[in-house]
Parts: C-alpha cells; structure tokens; sequence
C-alpha cells in the first residue's frame, strides 16, 4: 500500500453517504490554501438545509422553517474567521473553538469540552479544521470527536496536525460509507488533489457526491500572499 497516494476527492467521495466533510489543502502553485465544507442527508430534516454567507463567516440555515424537527444538529456556523485564523467544523463546535482561541486557549482545548453528536444509534462524529496564517504560509490542524463504542458510554478524541504542501489536502469526513447504524469514519484524514483552479475543485467534489444525498458544498481560496479571498457555494435545494 502506498501511504503517499493522493486521490482526487472524486474517487474519495464515491460512496453514497459520507456525511459531511471537511478539505484543507495547498494549491499546487503554492499559492493559495484552500478549503472546502459539504453536507449530505437522508431524512427530511437533514435535508431541509441552505448554507448562506454572513460576512467572512457561512450559516446553515433550514431551507423550510415549517419542516424543522430538530434544530440543534442541522442550525450552525460551520466557517468562522478568526484575525489569522478561519474555522471549519460539522457544528456548533465552531463556536466553541472561537470562543477558546479568542481568550488565549488552544483548538485542543476547546474540542476537550465537546463529543460525538448524541444522535444514536449513530452517535455522529464532530469533525473539526482549523487553519493558522502567517508569513505567507499557514499550517493546519484536523479532529474529529468519535463515540468510543457501540453504546456511547465514551468519547475518543484524535487530532492531526499538517504542514502546507503544495497539490497536497486531508480529506476528513463523519461516515466511512453508508449503513444503518452508520459507520464512523476510521483512521487518518485521507490524502486529496487539490487543484490550483477553485471552479474544477467545486466541480469535481460536487459532481462525486451522490446526487441523492447531497445537500450543499462551500469552497474558499485564500491567497497567501495577499489574503484575497475567492469562494464558490452551492445549495441543492435553492
């Protein structure tokens, strides 16, 4: 087995329901770190879902008010910006990440506080990303928060820490494939092609997840060297 392969994210979103995911990668020029958030859904409620800009920040808001079930899973800020800072998360861990970098505390820290989702029997991971610029540069760190057995009883915390390179992303998602209970992503964040062209990337991720279950994808381009920032965002149901 090749433990450097890169795939396209094609190819790793294949199956069909990997929940939700997060990408954080280096354009191959080296110019630009990209980053890319999509949910997929099954129930009506999962479903029933729009991502909309709120200055730096992304809200997900439900597309039906009258057909919300239950608000606490679905109604979150999954990218939030921080001064050098930029936040991607499956849920309202975003806040709390926020909340702790903001007072001086760490992105550990702050995921030290939080769980898997309480939705069982499949006890939904939450998955985190946070990305640190500085010097024309930035590293990034990934999580994800995993029910520790089949009953919930406790939770195993697993965090990555990655350099920039070039052509290089982790792919990080809630799901390995579909199923009922669903079963937990396991083991590293995968390795993903990161194209230098933001409209091939959202196309490509797009157009691999499955047409029934997907729901919306958001995309971000920050220019490293001047901080511009391109973004691209879909929503299946608007």
């Amino acid at each position: 087995m090749d433990i450097y392969k890169i795939n396209s994210m094609k190819e790793l979103v294949k199956d069909p329901y990997v929940g939700r995911g997060i990408v954080i990668g280096k354009t191959p020029d080296g110019t630009k770190a990209a980053v890319a958030y999509f949910i997929m859904g099954r129930s009506e409620n999962s479903r029933n879902r729009v991502f909309r800009e709120k200055g730096d920040d992304i809200m997900i808001y439900p597309y039906n008010e009258s057909k919300v079930e239950d608000p606490s899973l679905i109604i979150y800020a999954p990218v939030r910006k921080l001064e050098n800072k930029l936040i991607v998360t499956n849920g309202d861990q975003t806040d709390t990440i926020y909340d702790f970098v903001k007072a001086g505390r760490t992105f550990e820290e702050a995921l030290e506080t939080r769980e898997f989702e309480p939705d069982a029997p499949n006890f939904t991971p939450r998955i985190s990303g946070m990305l640190t610029f500085a010097d024309e540069d930035f590293t990034y760190k990934m999580s994800i928060l995993k029910s520790a057995d089949a009953e919930g009883s406790a939770c195993s915390r697993y965090t990555f820490s990655y350099p920039a390179l070039a052509g290089l992303g982790h792919f990080l998602h809630t799901y390995a494939c579909d199923g009922n209970p669903l079963p937990t992503f396991q083991g590293e964040p995968e390795r993903a092609v990161i194209p230098n062209d933001i409209d091939a990337f959202t196309k490509e991720i797009w157009e691999g997840l499955n047409e029934q279950n997907k729901i919306s994808l958001y995309v971000r381009y920050t220019d490293l060297k001047t901080g511009t920032v391109e973004n691209r965002m879909i929503n299946k149901y608007q």
